[in-house]
């Protein structure tokens, strides 16, 4: 693996350092001379996250082909653009991050559940033939050592950061267990919701126990909790419309306003404006709320008249909408849908925007 294709751990932070060292060093020569020392030029504020994505880059590859594509983990530069790291490494649906310690990530891919302890330069396979293609993966934030993995047959759980995995699925039906998206209750270990092919399911116990509290007629692609309130989750599927829960997931109402059929892929809330909320669809496109999910509004201008929105992400730190258009680009908007601009990653199809909060200093 070539060196430019690694993430550099700590960049971001050597560049404000060498910024601080360029301003001491003018203070001091200043001193030496007796000339009055400068005020120092604002530091802008550093992003409190990193923004991480599971991108595909196959367009135009044939098999056989002496084109190069990178797949897999993509980190977003101080310039806006998006720099490869880790292992050229195809579908990956999803990765997580233990929260105490970012060099333990977690991937699900084509093979089973992928497991790096170094940050991304080696990856070993955790799971073996009986669990593939998984579709999802999250480290729970209140019990890190535990890690949750979603699975075409079901649902699996590591208690011990990935060394091994067992199934638990009680509760689960025996037709309809296909599981595409895990969302972990921020408020207490062991509590999540999971979007399976018979609906949505909830555990209180780590997957001991589920039951069953939305059914729906086809696949649950994702499941989401608003990072303002813990108690309003939301639930994009695939023929049921989007779903919304005011009381933790317990009971379910499909938005009128919003089509019943056709796929709706995912579901973001912003954080510094928390009533805004974005929605991907094959179908819809792209349709935004900006009072909590009373009015939507489709935001389509400005992006490719025939592209299919595969995925949304909502940046924490400035409200900046991103859009994975399939097979095109990675488009930010800073106000929201009304404009846009391409970032880059052309050819590519984005499984997830993940907005990872950095370490405390």
């Amino acid at each position: 693996m070539r060196a430019g294709q690694r993430q550099k751990a700590g960049r971001a932070g050597l560049r404000w350092l060498r910024s601080l060292a360029g301003v001491v060093g003018l203070g001091l020569a200043s001193m030496a001379a007796g000339a009055a020392v400068p005020e120092p030029a604002a530091v802008p504020a550093a992003p409190a996250h990193e923004l991480i994505l599971s991108a595909s880059i196959n367009r135009s590859y044939v098999i056989g082909s002496k084109l190069v594509t990178l797949s897999g983990l993509y980190l977003r530069t101080g310039e806006g653009t998006f720099e490869h790291f880790g292992p050229n490494l195809l579908h990956v649906s999803a990765a997580s991050f233990d929260p105490r310690d970012h060099r333990m990530i977690y991937l699900a891919m084509l093979n089973g559940a992928l497991v790096s302890r170094d940050g991304g330069e080696r990856f070993r396979i955790a799971t073996g033939w009986d669990m593939t293609e998984p579709k999802d993966v999250a480290v729970d934030p209140n019990a890190p050592d535990t890690v949750y993995l979603a699975l075409p047959d079901g649902f699996a759980v590591s208690t011990d950061r990935g060394w091994t995995w067992g199934r638990r699925e009680k509760g689960l039906p025996d037709r309809g267990k296909y599981t595409q998206a895990i969302e972990v209750d921020r408020t207490r270990a062991g509590r999540l919701l999971i979007g399976c092919e018979a609906g949505v399911f909830l555990t209180e116990n780590g997957g001991v126990r589920w039951r069953r509290v939305l059914p729906t007629r086809a696949t649950v692609y994702d499941v989401r909790q608003s990072p303002a309130n813990p108690a309003w989750w939301m639930a994009a599927t695939q023929r049921d419309g989007v779903q919304v829960s005011r009381d933790s997931g317990a009971t379910w109402t499909r938005i009128p306003d919003l089509a019943e059929d056709g796929a709706w892929y995912n579901i973001d809330f912003g954080t510094l404006q928390p009533n805004r909320i974005a929605l991907s669809s094959w179908n819809q496109g792209l349709v935004v709320s900006e009072d909590g999910g009373r009015t939507w509004t489709p935001r389509r201008e400005g992006l490719p008249t025939d592209g299919r929105i595969m995925r949304v992400g909502i940046d924490p730190d400035t409200d900046a909408l991103y859009v994975s258009v399939r097979t095109e680009d990675v488009y930010r908007s800073d106000d929201f849908g009304r404009t846009w601009r391409e970032t880059g990653l052309k050819g590519s199809t984005v499984s997830q925007f993940l907005f990872l909060r950095k370490p405390s200093p």
